[in-house]
């Protein structure tokens, strides 16, 4: 046979091979579901997700409803039992985000296979491809030799021919193999993203089992100081209110004590919006539809001052009205750290009596913050606190779950913002006058009139 016949048949065969592997299906994975199986099981998750979510819609509306009630021992417990629940639900969104979140992994490992299967079935055929030439080259000579061999010139064209067109299908193929590696590199970086996904959903997780739990033990907390009576928790109700009146008197006399000066220039300026609300994103999403409930957007129940001075600076708070804001949320719902800093104290108010054994009602649980701008943040009458002085946190880390604790009457954060330069941490005891009061034991944050701050000024609105 020929040269030219040889080379030309060669060519052919080459071609068909190319052809073949250009137009075959992709293998099969080898994953025992198939990838259908695998969709269909992260669809059934996305509607249970989607059902669970209808779920703590009502009861959100059932909580909501118990909030505008008449606080009574029954509608308290309630409200308690209808929030875990809710927090049940979240925990169960949450597993069912982790399951289809591996099941997506499971895709895209089958993906990978495939895709790592093309890739070597390509270069094989490219690698034989390029050998077998090589041979018939050594054999024939070159390309052009085997043209100019040619018998007549229409072998000439049609040896052209063919090698023109196993270039163009070797250079397809050449196409093809890049094509899949970048969906290769693609997968892998989706990959990466639904790991960095699932860490954060378990982390979610174990937060949600916490406030499960910070659930459960103020609910038997209430009914342990109760005794499961009515009576009993009026009573607490008006013990509660009348401390918090009392402590208020008492906790202004002693701020004329402290010899403590606010550097305005130190603060940030109004309106800057440094901090970040002390929830997640999700929990003041669902403020933001429930203005018909608060009156606001932020799940705000009370605001910060109420005096000519605090209106016309709303900065700044002069020792009379509320020196911070209340923000409504069910107990154990997880708060987050306004601002990156460094915990400056935690403590619980509630362990302070006096001798007669009348309780500190106060603060409650609560956890300090120090930031680097020259502001401090409080959260108060937690149920959880979940770090400790002197520990580093993130914006957004969770440091506690709120409550009702301290003097509070329904589940809500004390959210105070404080001039850095004119706060201390100290034993109320330390003060004059306060050796024979229930809090002269409680360590708390104290500060000068000057140093309360508006945290509105610094929350983005």
């Amino acid at each position: 046979m020929p040269d030219s016949v040889r080379r030309a048949a060669s060519i052919a065969l080459l071609l068909a091979v190319l052809a073949v592997l250009s137009t075959a299906p992709l293998p099969e994975p080898t994953h025992a579901a198939t990838a259908s199986e695998l969709q269909s099981q992260i669809d059934a998750h996305n509607s249970q997700i989607t059902a669970l979510q209808n779920e703590i819609a009502q009861y959100q509306k059932q909580l909501d409803a118990l909030g505008s009630k008449r606080s009574t021992l029954e509608s308290t417990i309630q409200t308690l039992t209808i929030s875990r629940k809710k927090l049940n639900a979240d925990l169960a969104v949450t597993q069912n985000r982790i399951d289809a979140a591996n099941l997506h992994l499971k895709q895209l490992g089958s993906d990978i296979s495939v895709t790592q299967s093309n890739i070597t079935s390509n270069n094989a055929a490219i690698a034989q491809a390029l050998r077998t030439i090589n041979e018939n080259d050594a054999t024939a000579g070159s390309p052009l030799a085997l043209v100019l061999g040619a018998d007549g010139l229409s072998e000439a064209w049609r040896v052209t021919d063919q090698l023109s067109q196993f270039n163009h299908a070797l250079g397809n193929d050449v196409n093809a193999l890049t094509q899949a590696k970048t969906e290769l590199t693609t997968t892998q970086t989706q990959v990466s993203a639904t790991k960095s996904q699932l860490v954060s959903l378990k982390n979610d997780q174990i937060s949600q089992r916490k406030s499960i739990d910070a659930n459960t033990a103020a609910q038997q907390t209430l009914l342990n100081q109760t005794k499961n009576k009515e009576s009993s928790y009026q009573k607490l109700i008006a013990q509660k209110k009348a401390a918090e009146k009392e402590f208020a008197q008492e906790l202004e006399d002693l701020q004329s004590q402290l010899n403590l000066i606010v550097n305005p220039g130190s603060l940030p300026k109004p309106g800057s919006g440094v901090l970040a609300w002390p929830f997640s994103d999700s929990f003041m999403q669902s403020c933001s539809t429930r203005k018909s409930v608060f009156g606001n957007l932020f799940c705000i129940s009370q605001y910060f001052g109420n005096t000519p001075f605090s209106t016309a600076n709303p900065q700044v708070y002069n020792g009379h009205g509320h020196n911070a804001i209340d923000i409504a949320a069910p107990v154990g719902t997880p708060l987050h750290a306004a601002l990156g800093g460094v915990v400056l104290g935690t403590g619980n108010t509630d362990l302070a009596h006096d001798s007669k054994g009348n309780q500190c009602w106060s603060f409650g649980k609560w956890v300090m913050i120090a930031h680097p701008n020259g502001i401090n943040t409080l959260y108060s009458h937690l149920s959880e606190i979940d770090v400790s002085k002197g520990q580093s946190v993130a914006t957004g880390q969770v440091i506690g779950y709120s409550g009702m604790t301290g003097y509070a009457t329904g589940p809500h954060l004390h959210f105070g913002v404080y001039a850095a330069d004119g706060t201390k941490i100290m034993t109320l005891g330390s003060f004059k006058g306060t050796s024979g009061t229930p809090c002269a034991g409680a360590t708390m944050p104290v500060a000068t009139l000057d140093a309360y701050l508006n945290p509105l000024s610094y929350l983005p609105r």
